[in-house]
């Protein structure tokens, strides 16, 4: 497959409980560097996150030694903690990255170029109706560019993300609001902006209405009538444990202090999946 010029990064990266206990970890700073070119390797090949140099060759860990320039012995080190962590999986003794495909919509990107190009033709469409000017002869023309429109009926960016916000509101805020308020008995309001922005958030993480719907059903069954029923709260639920919230069993946390090297496999399967 052809390969990509980007991959998604969250913001929040170092606030993961993957990242900080491997910061706490010898040769730290190479560990995340190598996981960073997994990354950007996985992005170059395309292929779901699955690292094979052909249909018949997989990448062996000395071979990511030689690609990355690094020491072999810090690779294989590398790369048991990112198994140990959930954060790659040895298929067949194939490398792969878990929930690519969910967390790395590398097609999103396009798709929302296109919407976007649709929505500003479908508004000058209805700008040029308003002040009866025809739409372009050219075939060829650009509907990010029209020069008969009038200065003062200009469509622009501006225009384009407040659609999208209410599209995004109507679509994606409401029902997961509505379905906190139903659960928890709480009175949130889907137009907070920090909440749309949580929301929003999660969303481009690649989690879906239903995950909302999974961490809100969890901590509400796990906190109501006790101390913890003041958290079922959109700050909470939807901040930077959400996925931890997601994939807990029992609800309960993992402990970020006292940790050692010896018990890594054991928080690694405790914290989840990839980042």
């Amino acid at each position: 497959m052809a390969d990509v010029k980007w991959i998604k990064i969250t913001t929040d990266i170092f606030d993961d409980e993957k990242i900080l206990l491997i910061e706490s970890m010898p040769s730290a700073d190479s560990i995340i560097v190598i996981w960073f070119k997994l990354l950007t390797l996985a992005g170059k090949q395309n292929n779901d996150g699955v690292f094979m140099m052909s249909n018949r060759i997989a990448y062996t860990d000395e071979m990511l030694a030689s690609i990355f320039r690094r020491e072999i012995s810090t690779v294989r080190f590398a790369l048991r903690t990112f198994e140990q962590f959930g954060m790659i999986e040895l298929i067949d003794n194939v490398i792969t990255i878990p929930n690519w495909g969910k967390h790395q919509t590398l097609d999103a990107y396009e798709k929302k170029k296109q919407r976007d190009r649709e929505r500003i033709a479908r508004k000058r469409a209805e700008q040029r109706q308003k002040i009866g000017t025809p739409a372009p002869l050219s075939l060829n023309a650009s509907p990010d560019v029209s020069p008969d429109m009038s200065p003062d009926v200009a469509f622009t960016d501006r225009d384009i993300e407040e659609d999208k916000d209410k599209e995004e509101e109507k679509n994606i805020y409401a029902p997961v609001i509505s379905f906190l308020n139903e659960k928890a008995g709480t009175k949130y309001k889907p137009t907070s902006g920090k909440t749309q922005t949580l929301i929003r958030a999660r969303m481009n993480e690649g989690f879906t209405l239903e995950d909302f719907q999974t961490v809100i059903s969890k901590k509400c069954a796990e906190w109501m009538g006790t101390d913890m029923e003041k958290y079922l709260r959109p700050e909470t639920l939807f901040g930077t444990k959400f996925e931890g919230y997601l994939n807990s069993n029992n609800g309960k946390e993992l402990k970020k202090n006292g940790s050692t090297q010896s018990n890594y496999r054991t928080m690694g399967e405790k914290v989840g999946t990839y980042l």
